[in-house]
């Protein structure tokens, strides 16, 4: 694994755009409760490519629908002001976040 790849990207078309599902590589294999609620962070689903951050921050502002897990990636989201801090929810102390941006997408 290229060290400086830090991130599993995953592109779903989704209506008339694509949905960018990005998450730390670090957490894949991972499984997330909270109460009755399961999220398994899984290589199956998030792994179609490894990416690093350069990568990340062009597919984050060009993207309007992106769908994040972990603090990296939620953190470089943050940063670019692609969403508020309310925005993120965390479980088990990892974040997450969803953003949807219709602007200029008509």
């Amino acid at each position: 694994m290229n060290k400086n790849k830090i991130f599993a990207l995953r592109k779903i078309k989704y209506q008339e755009t694509t949905m960018i599902n990005i998450c730390d590589i670090d957490l894949l294999g991972k499984e997330i409760n909270k109460g009755d609620f399961v999220i398994n962070i899984s290589k199956d689903y998030f792994l179609e490519e490894e990416i690093d951050e350069k990568e990340a921050m062009i597919l984050l502002k060009s993207s309007s629908v992106l769908n994040l897990v972990g603090e990296k990636i939620v953190n470089l989201a943050l940063r670019l002001r692609l969403a508020k801090e309310n925005s993120v929810k965390v479980i088990e102390n990892v974040p997450f976040l969803m953003v949807y941006s219709f602007v200029g997408h008509y």
